[in-house]
């Protein structure tokens, strides 16, 4: 690709569109763009979108991602979270970072791996993606088998359940079954702007403690 990746500025909240990206290509992009990077990418069958979050998305994603955290302690269900990590499958032609995902049932069959194939280990269990920017990309993550996928939009949680190959919207969560997280998940979120982190966490473990007594 003749085009200089790293001279692409992409301002906050705004994204660019790269069409005709063959796979070698793509692979390169990454490696020019590098791990360490604010950038989001998603390559679907040729197109690559590069996009830049807002703060404001930066905020939703750890608090969400902490609270999912917390939950995940106290329930004593061993987890790994991967934050951005690039998924990817050369064969299906797509690839997605989300915001944060996690392994949690399959979190055994990765541990301990530096590395993961799409091709040979299983995919995320639960990924979360923000939609302050509009960026979630329900194919990609259907096309790598994504059991689960959050879409955290305008202080409202939807949970997608992967079901015959689609994602349909369930109001129970696959690795939480029995828990009303569509209405919590978002409480405590909102909690967090007026009491701040550390005593929204608090009172969310205190919650799921009561309830699980």
């Amino acid at each position: 690709m003749l085009l200089n990746i790293k001279r692409i500025n992409v301002p906050p909240g705004q994204r660019v569109l790269l069409r005709d990206v063959t796979w070698e290509e793509f692979e390169t992009i990454l490696d020019e763009l590098g791990e360490h990077r604010a950038t989001r990418i998603a390559y679907d069958k040729g197109v690559l979108e590069i996009m830049a979050p807002l703060p404001e998305h930066e905020f939703s994603k750890e608090i969400i991602s902490d609270l999912v955290k917390a939950l995940l302690e106290e329930l004593d269900i061993e987890f790994i979270s991967l934050g951005s990590t690039t998924f990817k499958n050369q064969a299906m032609a797509q690839g997605i970072e989300p915001d944060q995902c996690f392994y949690i049932q399959n979190e055994i069959l990765i541990r301990g791996k530096a590395r993961l194939d799409l091709q040979k280990d299983p995919p995320p269990d639960l990924a979360l993606e923000i939609d302050v920017t509009s960026r979630t990309h329900p194919s990609i993550y259907e096309a790598l088998k994504v059991p689960e996928l959050w879409r955290f939009e305008k202080g409202i949680l939807q949970i997608n359940l992967l079901q015959a190959g689609s994602y349909v919207e369930s109001q129970q969560s696959l690795n939480f079954p029995n828990l009303p997280l569509t209405d919590i998940i978002p409480q405590y979120f909102k909690q967090s702007k007026t009491a701040g982190r550390n005593a929204t966490l608090k009172a969310f473990r205190r919650w799921i403690q009561e309830h699980m007594n």
